[in-house]
């Protein structure tokens, strides 16, 4: 037998081997994604589960009575939904002064990466971008004290004095800076990472042809953007706003350090002891020193600070799955280095 004949009966012994040996690999890979997939929803569902059995007793309890909750933090309460309705509106509202301070910059970077820097500076500012998500929020925390406070003031007192009619700049203009707008800036900066990375990724995926049909129609650079780069990355600019107000709600250190804050209903964001306080700032600085009572109560503020952001982040995911299935179904004629 001549050595073409021995390596043509080799050839399918060898390919068998080797299919059975990606089969086997396949298998591996794929017990491994399942494992790790059915972990994340088991951690998911065990958080809730030990939120809902530890918040539970304080949920339940009758706050008027109760000696350990007459009274908690300098009020009574009556219950617990009067106790963590304050709190979930610091969340809320300092979340949104995020949103209306970061996520137009944080979009307007992610403009200028895809579609105005040259590709050289594009790639250096976007890698400058994604960096700041490795910065930790006590570093945040720490820049927003002892450089946004002070520098702040002047704007704070400039607005007050101009627009003190507006309820947002009433009160008395606060003389250290601990105030919820030096708190909402440095929430909008941490943020720009997620919502730049998103709405570039979206912008990017924009259809070549769209774009260079609208050129071609002799439309402006702009009026290219406003027509055929703006409707097709809607839902995915919705959904990556979404992800930032997610994350800028469960934020701890970084308000913890900055704002002073009261557990009542207010929009002042220029004012000292007026500002509402957060759910995670607020267990972060009474967990250490309450009682088993009072922890339960805060656990309870944290279900739902959960609750919260689970359903914005389930909103955020379902348009931006809506977005990538419109991205698959629309024609590309080529893609954006």
């Amino acid at each position: 037998m001549t050595d073409v004949a021995q390596r043509e009966q080799a050839t399918p012994v060898a390919s068998e081997k080797l299919i059975g040996k990606r089969r086997a690999g396949d298998r591996f890979f794929l017990g491994l994604s399942t494992t790790a997939a059915v972990s994340i929803m088991v951690i998911l569902a065990g958080v809730a589960i030990f939120l809902i059995l530890k918040g539970l007793p304080a949920i339940t309890a009758n706050w008027e009575t109760n000696s350990d909750l007459a009274g908690y933090q300098n009020k009574n309460w009556g219950s617990f939904w009067n106790y963590v309705a304050p709190l979930l509106w610091g969340s809320i509202w300092s979340a949104l002064i995020a949103l209306v301070l970061g996520a137009p910059v944080a979009i307007g970077i992610a403009l200028f990466i895809s579609h105005y820097a040259p590709r050289r500076l594009a790639s250096g500012l976007a890698y400058v971008v994604d960096l700041l998500a490795a910065v930790p929020s006590i570093v945040f925390g720490l820049w927003g004290v002892i450089v946004m406070r002070p520098f702040l003031l002047p704007l704070a007192e400039f607005l007050n004095q101009y627009f003190g009619w507006i309820p947002l700049f009433q009160g008395p203009v606060s003389s250290t800076g601990s105030t919820m707008l030096a708190g909402g800036v440095v929430l909008a900066v941490m943020i720009l990472p997620i919502v730049t990375a998103l709405t570039r990724e979206i912008f990017l995926q924009t259809p070549r042809l769209n774009e260079e049909a609208a050129l071609a129609l002799g439309a402006t650079r702009w009026e290219m953007i406003r027509l055929a780069v703006f409707p097709y990355a809607r839902s995915g600019m919705v959904s990556a706003i979404l992800l930032g107000l997610g994350r800028a709600l469960g934020e701890t250190m970084a308000i913890a350090l900055i704002i002073s804050p009261s557990l009542l209903f207010s929009v002042a964001v220029l004012t000292d002891g007026y500002n509402s306080q957060t759910i995670a700032a607020n267990i972060a600085n009474n967990f250490p020193i309450a009682t088993d009572l009072q922890r339960s109560a805060l656990i309870g503020t944290g279900l739902m600070l959960f609750v919260v952001s689970l359903a914005v982040n389930m909103i955020a995911r379902g348009i931006l799955g809506r977005s990538d299935r419109k991205a698959r179904t629309s024609p590309k004629i080529g893609k954006r280095v």
